[in-house]
Parts: structure tokens; C-alpha cells; sequence
């Protein structure tokens, strides 16, 4: 199968060109690199051992995006393209929805002109909102509490709202939890701009020197230690949840996927674990919560078991140790 990949020179679009290229199937690569570099692919090339097809272009301009879909006949598409940091989101929601649900929708109406209804999105468990109860199904109530959830919600929306009209389309939607690790070789891995948004790259930089202690937002919350608890889960993983969920393509259904450990670690067990692999302590200072954080949230992700096979493997330690082994051999990360 031949896919598209929208963002697919990030973090996560990265680590699923690798485990996609090893099924044998076929990637064409878009993203405008505003968060991501082409170092990356380079490097996901050194590991795969061949040239990947890469068009920096913008989801939002369908008119080159319209020449991508033109030249390249896929067969589906994993949309990972989008704006994603919570905090970020508050300060900035119009961009937030410009890029995440404009950029979609002028995704789907090429999509479309061009015949190819199959679709992968990257969700996120934040439109669970504060959850009611956890583990989480994917039939819990849904909420958001910052406008990059919102975002998240709006597009889910708006694939169920396509495939209701036209029953052809193949929709799946994935809802992340916390994506941590890096690929085995220590070649790629997270590499945020400016300060860290997300808790493991923040962890990492203060172990490799660049930043000078760790920032832990919110130490009263109705925790075991008082710190949010997240379900961490390595992204390699992730990505293979990623190719596991193209059996569905093809089917004219709809599918809603938690991709998660069902397990739920503490800021604290983060920074604990993290520690022991670098074998020194991670100094942190607690501040005031931030705004659109939330208590809990982890995963039941027995449904993409039951119906795809698939299941998270890695363990914190993994996690902390491929974290590690990335930030260690690339202290500043893809430049």
C-alpha cells in the first residue's frame, strides 16, 4: 500500500515511516517543517536504507497539496500534521484551529477530488477532557478543556460527518496518550523548538546540561504524590498501532482506537525513572499548575487489542533509556 504521510517528518510520523517501510509498504512524506527538520528524514533513510519522497508543502495550501495527490496515486493517507502543545494552545487558539481543523478539511477536499478515501488521524486523549473514570474506554464522555483538544474533537467530527455522507470513506482515529522513547539507534527522536512543551524531551535536556532544572507544573492534585498522571507509551509502539490500524482501510466503516499502556505514571515516577538510567538525580522545581492540565488520564486500550492485534510492549525503563540514548548522542537535538 502506498501512503501519504502529512507531518510525516515529526516525532511520530518518523518512527511510523520506519515500521511502514519494514510491512513493505510505500511512503510519500508532507510537511511544511515548521516543527520538524529534514535532518530527520535523512537519518530515517540512513536506517531504512533507501530514498524517501518528501514535498514541503503546507496542509492548508490545497493547491500544492492538490500536485502531491496528483504525481503520487496513494492509496491512503496517516494525517499527522497539526499543532500540539496544550499550553500553547491556550495562548494561541486561533492558529490552533487554523492549522488543525482548516488544514484538515482542506486535506479531505483534496482527498477527495482525488478519489482516496482512506484515512488515519492522529487524535489525542485529550478529548477526554478530565475524565470521569480510568481507565478510559472509547466510549467515555467527551471534553475538552484547552483549544488543542478542542481541535482534536472538532476534527473527529468532521471524519464521522464524512463518512456518514459517503459511506466509501474508510475513517480510523487514533487517540494518543503520552508518546515518550526514541528509535533504537539513538539516530532519531523527540526534538521540540525552543523550551519543551511535553515532559520527557523537558526531562532529558536538563540530564544533557541544556536546561537547568525541570519544571513540574502542579504538585496538589488528587494524586498519590500530588503530580499528574499520564499513560506514557513508547513510540514505537505507537507506530506500529499505526500500521496495525491500515487493516481497517478499505472496510467503508468507522474506528475510534485508544493507543495507550492502561498504565499511569506520576511526573514523579517519570522523573525517578529517568533518573536511575542516568544514574544521577533530575533537580526540579514545583510550579503552578498550567492552564488546561487535568489529574489522571490513562488508557483501556483492550479494544485495539481485541480488534487489531496490537498491544503496547515497552516499559518505562525502554522509554527512559531510548529517551536517553537520543538526547545524549544529539544534546541539540537535529541541528
Amino acid at each position: 500500500m502506498k501512503l501519504l504521510l502529512t507531518g510525516g517528518a515529526g516525532y511520530i510520523g518518523t518512527h511510523t515511516i520506519i515500521e511502514l517501510l519494514e510491512q513493505g509498504h510505500d511512503v510519500v512524506v508532507v510537511d511544511n517543517l515548521s516543527n520538524a527538520s529534514s535532518v530527520a528524514l535523512e537519518r530515517v533513510e540512513e536506517i531504512v536504507g533507501c530514498s524517501i519522497p518528501f514535498y514541503q508543502v503546507d496542509i492548508t495550501d490545497k493547491v500544492k497539496l492538490s500536485e502531491v495527490f496528483s504525481k503520487e496515486k496513494v492509496d491512503g493517507v496517516i494525517h499527522f500534521a497539526g499543532l500540539k502543545a496544550v499550553g500553547e494552545s491556550v495562548e494561541k487558539p486561533i492558529e490552533y484551529y487554523k492549522n488543525n481543523v482548516a488544514g484538515t478539511i482542506t486535506l479531505l477536499e483534496v482527498m477527495k477530488e482525488h478519489e482516496v478515501k482512506n484515512i488515519v488521524f492522529s487524535s489525542s486523549a485529550t478529548v477526554y477532557g478530565a475524565p470521569e473514570v480510568v481507565p478510559i474506554p472509547e466510549d467515555a464522555k467527551l471534553s475538552t478543556t484547552n483549544p488543542y483538544g478542542a481541535s482534536k474533537l472538532i476534527v473527529e467530527g468532521i471524519l464521522k460527518d464524512v463518512h456518514l455522507s459517503d459511506p466509501t470513506w474508510s475513517v480510523v482515529i487514533l487517540r494518543y496518550f503520552n508518546p515518550i522513547g526514541a528509535h533504537k539507534s539513538g539516530r532519531i527522536g523527540e526534538d521540540p523548538n525552543g523550551i519543551p512543551n511535553n515532559l520527557i524531551p523537558y526531562i532529558t535536556q536538563v540530564a544533557v546540561g541544556k536546561l537547568k532544572e525541570l519544571a513540574v507544573f502542579g504538585n496538589d492534585y488528587d494524586t498519590e504524590d500530588g503530580t499528574g498522571v499520564r499513560d506514557y507509551i513508547h513510540v514505537v509502539d505507537l507506530a506500529k498501532g499505526h500500521v496495525a490500524s491500515l487493516k481497517q482501510f478499505n472496510t467503508g466503516q468507522e474506528y475510534i482506537y485508544n493507543l495507550g499502556t492502561g498504565q499511569g505514571y506520576s511526573v514523579l515516577d517519570i522523573v525517578d525513572a529517568f533518573s536511575k538510567v542516568v544514574e544521577f538525580d533530575i533537580p526540579y522545581k514545583i510550579q503552578e499548575r498550567r492552564p488546561g492540565d487535568i489529574s489522571t488520564c490513562f488508557a483501556d486500550a483492550s479494544k485495539a487489542f481485541n480488534e487489531l492485534g496490537w498491544k503496547a510492549e515497552y516499559s518505562l525503563k525502554d522509554m527512559s533509556e531510548d529517551s536517553w540514548r537520543w538526547q545524549k548522542g544529539n544534546p541539540h537535538g537535529y541541528q
